[in-house]
């Protein structure tokens, strides 16, 4: 039977890690619809390129920061419990993965690539998980001091924080620091669209998230006997919700209506193992309106180029989904209980204030050395000739 448990286990959360895998490609095809079609290939390389190397900072270094546990053993030992703990791994780097995938929309069409690969193994590598090893292995004493101070620790069941916010603020320092594409904003005060490229390719991106984000939200279990229908409604719940306020809010736009549903289901992840079905969807409709009502105000009034708007919709709705878990998950408004608020808004600070930080290090660090952003002519040019020699389309090129 415990053979069978732990099979059963490895399965569940291989499942799990598959899913999430199958989510960077909507992350990629959200970012490929969404920049102009001379930065296509760019997007289709980068999120790609950005895995394999979060994989290698991950398992080298980044797992083991976090949980204490490296893979600098024998074959035969790895094989334990059926390989419980690599599978595990696995579907925890597909999360990890995720922090430079949600950069990648942000700094898309100017950043140059080298300098981006090597951010990404220092964020993967070092930055999330010290706060991963806090939030969710009990590094320094943290949730401790929580627990013994107000009564119950952070909670944050699928990464609203540990993940989403994270990327979203390590995302806004590298969108500072690079500076609006050229011809975005005029010394004017005119802003220039620059509209997306592909709607179909961004709606599949966004199906791609969606679908994926069941096995982000329910697997993260991480065993089978944990496993939860209340996380699966919860999330449809806030998807729906954010779905329908963006819509609503964004006066029918698709790249609103399509990023609505991934709003919703970045501030569920916290809490939707606690939440009531009704509460998720509050939950989500609130992410829908900060999405669409922070991304115009970004980019028309502050004139912040986040080209996905990652910031609005991981870093804001992912803070927003650590407070809201403290919120609906009491037992007052139908929650489960076992949460309590101000261990919430605390780790959600500590999360922004350490994404900030590590940011601003390491973007800034490169800008200075090596340089972040692509010269005028090869932006003008586009990322996909100017860094990989191709373009997305043959139009103009020679037909042999």
């Amino acid at each position: 039977m415990e053979a069978l448990k732990t099979g059963s286990d490895v399965l569940f959360i291989l499942l799990g890690g598959i899913m999430v895998l199958a989510m960077h490609s909507g992350f990629a095809f959200l970012e490929l619809g969404t920049v102009r079609k001379k930065n296509q290939v760019n997007a289709l390389v980068k999120i790609l390129v950005d895995f394999s190397i979060s994989t290698i900072a991950y398992f080298f270094v980044g797992f083991s920061i976090a949980y204490g546990v490296n893979f600098f053993s024998g074959a035969e030992t790895l094989m334990a419990k059926n390989g419980f703990e690599l599978t595990r791994f696995f579907f925890l780097l597909t999360f990890a993965a995720a922090i430079p995938a949600i950069i990648s929309g942000g700094v898309a069409e100017r950043a140059r690539f080298n300098p981006q690969l090597i951010a990404t193994f220092v964020i993967v590598g070092f930055i999330y998980p010290f706060f991963e090893g806090i939030a969710w292995n009990q590094a320094f004493g943290i949730q401790a001091w929580l627990k013994a101070t107000f009564g119950e620790e952070f909670h944050d069941f699928a990464g609203s924080v540990v993940v989403h916010a994270m990327g979203g603020w390590i995302a806004l320092p590298a969108v500072l620091l690079l500076g609006a594409r050229h011809g975005r904003y005029t010394k004017e005060g005119r802003i220039a669209a620059h509209p997306p490229s592909s709607i179909p390719f961004l709606a599949l991106g966004a199906w791609i998230l969606t679908v994926g984000w069941f096995g982000f939200n329910v697997m993260s279990a991480q065993t089978l006997d944990k496993i939860s229908g209340l996380v699966a409604m919860n999330s449809l719940m806030a998807m729906v919700g954010g779905t329908l306020v963006a819509l609503l809010l964004g006066k029918n736009d698709p790249g609103f209506v399509h990023n609505g549903p991934l709003a919703g289901l970045v501030a569920v992840c916290a809490g939707s193992d606690l939440m009531h079905p009704i509460g998720a969807l509050a939950v989500g409709g609130v992410a829908g309106a900060l999405f669409v009502f922070m991304f115009t105000l970004t980019q028309n009034r502050w004139k912040i180029d986040d080209v996905l708007g990652v910031w609005p919709l991981h870093g804001l709705c992912g803070a927003w989904g650590g407070i809201a878990a403290g919120i609906f998950g009491q037992k007052a408004l139908g929650g489960a209980g076992g949460i309590a608020f101000l261990p919430q808004l605390i780790m959600t600070g500590m999360a922004v204030a350490i994404a900030l930080t590590g940011s601003a290090i390491v973007y800034g660090t490169l800008k200075t050395l090596v340089g972040l952003r692509l010269d005028r002519e090869e932006e003008f040019e586009g990322a996909d000739l100017s860094i990989h020699k191709i373009s997305a389309t043959p139009e103009n090129e020679s037909n042999w």
